[in-house]
């Protein structure tokens, strides 16, 4: 009997049309199929669809048959993806179409490395990795390097995993606090007409932050980081004339930063500390004809050891599968609009 993990191929039989191949997946842990095969097996269908194949389940064996090279692809997806769902890794469908593009595109690729989890767990106690070989480079790219620009569409997952990231070195007291910031730039609104002081007007511009911070830690205990300043959570404006030592730090949003904004927080990094600057540079806010200071940064530093530019691209986005078709379809009308 195969083991849970390996499948078990079927020769081509002389009758079969050229091209033609067909194999077998058997998989004993009665949890690990369902958890591969989906509800109804839905997940299935998915790979069926992506590959191009028909696939069959019977009992613990599931059938491959089609075009050969798709019934090739289909078979490495779904031993990748039991190594990564016997490793504790929970997988969406998003994540099956991703494995599918990934091993096509490069072969010896294996999946549970880049699904790895990072050290760090959600609140609701699920484990968090990267759902990508984008994310998993920028993962890579944030435990090698002190300095990292995350690029890239909305939804791609640039601030989220900045936030576990903090959150396994502050755990691992490689910091001794994270520091969260954003640019408070209207966006469409303004600021005086929001009810408050200055520090309940920008509150607003730093939910999003708040929100990857709760998705990670129990409310009770981030709001104890908080108020302990082990977790601060600040405009980029309160930045200025500081020297941030010892921190995680992220700047969100960075597109909507000027070039002395930037300046000015690139500068504020002191020693032993790591900083993670996201943004989009195709969502600016700024003032008509004003460069935004993440663009520039990212032309200006991309030659400087030490400083790693990682970029996205709609590919990359883990939400809702329309984000992936908003994103390319604004995209489409830049490129010919700009022709």
């Amino acid at each position: 009997m195969a083991s849970p993990n390996v499948p078990a191929p079927i020769e081509d039989s002389a009758d079969q049309a050229p091209g033609v191949g067909a194999a077998d997946v058997e998989v004993t842990d009665r949890e690990l199929l369902l958890a591969l095969s989906g509800p109804n097996g839905s997940r299935l269908s998915v790979v069926e669809r992506e590959c191009g194949i028909h696939i069959g389940l019977r009992g613990q064996v599931i059938h491959l048959q089609g075009p050969a090279e798709g019934v090739w692809l289909a078979e490495r997806v779904l031993t990748e993806l039991l190594a990564v769902l016997a490793n504790g890794t929970a997988l969406t469908d998003r994540d099956l179409e991703a494995s599918v593009r990934m091993l096509r595109e490069h072969p010896q690729l294996r999946l549970a490395d880049v699904f790895a989890p990072i050290a760090v767990t959600a609140a609701t106690g699920r484990q968090i990795s990267p759902r990508g070989l984008s994310q998993r480079y920028y993962v890579q790219a944030i435990e090698a390097h002190d300095v990292v620009f995350g690029v890239g569409p909305a939804g791609t997952g640039k601030t989220y995993l900045a936030m576990a990231m903090a959150m396994a070195a502050l755990n691992a007291q490689r910091v001794k606090r994270i520091v969260l910031t954003r640019p408070a730039v209207e966006a469409g609104e303004r600021l005086g007409f929001l009810p408050g002081d200055m520090t309940q007007k920008v509150d607003p511009y730093l939910r999003p932050l708040y929100d990857a911070l709760h998705d990670m830690v129990p409310a009770q205990r981030a709001y104890g980081l908080i108020e302990r300043g082990t977790i601060e959570v600040a405009p980029l404006a309160f930045m200025r004339g500081r020297t941030l030592s010892d921190s995680f730090i992220i700047l969100d949003e960075a597109q909507n930063t000027t070039i002395p904004q930037m300046r000015m927080f690139l500068t504020r990094i002191g020693q032993r500390s790591k900083a993670v600057i996201t943004g989009d540079v195709t969502q600016v806010d700024l003032p008509s004809g004003t460069r935004s200071g993440l663009r520039d940064a990212v032309e200006l530093l991309s030659d400087i050891d030490g400083i790693s530019i990682c970029s996205f691209t709609s590919a990359d986005v883990v939400r809702h599968p329309l984000v992936q078709r908003i994103v390319e379809a604004y995209d489409a009308r830049d490129v010919r609009t700009h022709r």
